[in-house]
């Protein structure tokens, strides 16, 4: 249902009137716009190199503190976080340094100034699932799974309570770790920026061995999003969510408008984005936050347009399965530039999903790039292609590189693990090929 609704108008109080800490000044607004509009994915948390920490600079959680909680806890410290884990001190470490990591690509965006909070943030961890159950329940009257963040108005009962080594730890704890992060400084945000960007940087996952975050764009709400069609909350009523309560399919609209505002190419919007975020007030209930974050986004923006501008966005935007689809569609065309692109940015997406690579692997072997061909199947393989089809695929590859013996293993290898599919193609071929016939 589409509606239009006019956005109040809301007087801001003073900077410093009734606020005991700094108010979020728009001196850093610049910084911000500067940052967004290099932002295209280069954190440096990707490539492992995630830079000095915001808070007590050269201080690592083993420096700052580590003290015997009770019993087999442990509690670490850091500039940023208290964290406390019933599996001990190298978890407790662990858990400090995976949030100060996720702090640092949380406010690369928001810019925040870490003196702004006045305590640390608190972290509990249970490596058991009844005794988490157990605390969670108490608190909540119903648990939550994987992670959880309690938000109190007395700062010292807030606290971020994780499920260590459930199987829903590592897609609650990002999202968690945000909300913990953002309403540390901003208590009563408006939802469409906690909910959106909460799963704009649940793309962040962290590896634990190598320490450091990768990044793929949670593209999880696009198709719902462009299927509302006329069905899609407009623009204002997701602006003011908080004020006329939350529509239909909202958090997936709000992921969506998030996403706009993080990779539009209009400079508008990026300044737009950097003064909303700046300009929030912890002392601020969220319908009014949300007023003033409405009114500053279309204070230099005709709603037409903003609207124009927000559908097209969608409309450009191709889901991994999107852009498979057209890749294979070009390549039965012949297409196959057309086909690359198409391959290329399914795997910028999804990098650790095998598709691309087979069918990069393919216009390899089209190409007559054999060598190159090979590695994309191998990579493919790596990444849980099924054994029949890869072993297919580099038999024929082998085959037309020249390289018989090899050409003949993988082609029976193939038919021995699928006969079904493969045993008549394969005995055809390798029969060609043992009396140098052309296939």
């Amino acid at each position: 249902m589409k509606i239009t609704i006019k956005i109040p108008a809301i007087n801001r109080p003073a900077p410093g009137s009734g606020v005991s800490r700094p108010r979020f000044l728009m001196k850093k607004y610049f910084s911000v716009f500067a940052f967004l509009t290099v932002l295209a994915f280069s954190l440096s948390a990707q490539d492992g190199n995630p830079g000095p920490s915001p808070a007590a600079p050269g201080e690592s959680p083993e420096e700052a503190a580590g003290t015997d909680a009770g019993g087999a806890a442990f509690e670490a410290k850091s500039g940023l976080y208290s964290v406390i884990s019933d599996r001990g001190r190298d978890d407790a470490l662990a858990i400090v340094k995976e949030l100060e990591l996720r702090f640092q690509v949380f406010n690369r965006v928001f810019r925040y100034e870490p003196v702004w909070l006045g305590d640390l943030y608190r972290v509990r961890a249970f490596n058991d699932g009844e005794s988490y159950d157990a605390y969670v329940a108490s608190r909540l009257g119903e648990t939550r799974k994987g992670a959880v963040y309690l938000h109190y108005a007395q700062r010292e009962r807030r606290e971020l309570v994780i499920h260590r080594g459930s199987p829903d730890e590592k897609q609650a704890l990002p999202r968690e770790a945000f909300v913990q992060f953002l309403r540390g400084f901003v208590s009563d945000p408006p939802s469409w920026i906690l909910e959106g960007f909460a799963v704009y940087f649940s793309g962040f996952r962290y590896d634990g061995v190598l320490e450091k975050l990768e990044y793929t764009e949670h593209l999880a709400w696009l198709d719902s999003v462009k299927n509302l069609g006329r069905d899609a909350p407009s623009l204002e009523w997701v602006l003011l969510a908080d004020v006329l309560g939350r529509p239909d399919n909202f958090q997936g609209a709000a992921w969506s408008l998030v996403s706009f505002f993080m990779n539009t190419k209009n400079e508008a919007y990026y300044r737009t984005l950097g003064e909303v975020l700046l300009t929030l007030s912890d002392q601020a209930a969220a319908d009014d936050n949300s007023k003033y974050a409405a009114q500053r986004v279309t204070a230099w923006t005709d709603l037409e347009v903003l609207r124009r501008d927000y559908g097209e966005y969608l409309i450009s935007r191709k889901t991994f399965n999107d852009l498979l689809e057209n890749g294979r569609s070009a390549y039965d065309t012949g297409d196959y530039l057309t086909a690359d692109i198409c391959f290329s940015s399914a795997l910028n997406l999804r990098p650790d999903h095998y598709a691309p690579y087979y069918y990069l692997g393919l216009l390899s072997y089209k190409k007559r790039d054999y060598e190159i061909a090979e590695n994309y199947y191998r990579l493919s393989l790596d990444r849980g292609a099924s054994l029949s089809l890869i072993s297919y695929a580099r038999g024929v590859n082998a085959a037309s590189a020249g390289r018989i013996n090899e050409a003949v293993a993988c082609l029976e290898e193939a038919a021995a693990v699928n006969p079904a599919q493969y045993r008549d193609k394969a005995d055809t071929l390798i029969r060609q090929l043992r009396f140098s016939l052309p296939f």
